[in-house]
């Protein structure tokens, strides 16, 4: 059964899409710690980031490179942090999350609670920004 990324990359499921290549795709979380925290997936479906072939991986680095630039353009925040847990979705991504400071990275801490419409606004802002660094 294709994990529910694979789902978004094949638009049966809708998220608020940031950036996409051939290979890549970049969503807001629905379940946010901090506005703009984004999921960074390789469109090939692979359980655990550390079985993606070499390219598929630094070429996901690559690309979350892209799409943390264009989140610190749009959300005030000192850096993008990045992690990689790689246990609620059986499917390799990575977490790009607008901190100030280490603490803002505790997925221990209660989630956001943005409706769906806050979310839009935010990912159409962080695509405008996507789209301009990749002309």
């Amino acid at each position: 059964m294709a994990s529910i990324f694979s789902r978004i990359v094949t638009r049966e499921i809708p998220a608020h899409i940031i950036g996409e290549d051939e290979s890549y795709l970049a969503f807001l979380d629905i379940n946010p710690l901090r506005e703009g925290h984004t999921l960074v997936i390789p469109k090939q479906e692979v359980d655990y980031i550390f079985h993606l072939e070499d390219e598929l991986l630094s070429g996901l680095h690559v690309f979350a490179k892209k799409v943390a630039k264009a989140i610190e353009e749009v959300i005030d925040c000192e850096r993008i942090g990045m992690t990689v847990i790689g246990l609620e979705v059986p499917h390799a991504h990575v977490h790009l999350i607008p901190i100030n400071g280490v603490d803002d990275m505790d997925f221990g801490q209660m989630k956001l609670s943005l409706s769906s419409e806050e979310l839009a606004d935010i990912a159409k802002k962080i695509k405008a920004e996507y789209d301009q660094l990749c002309k």
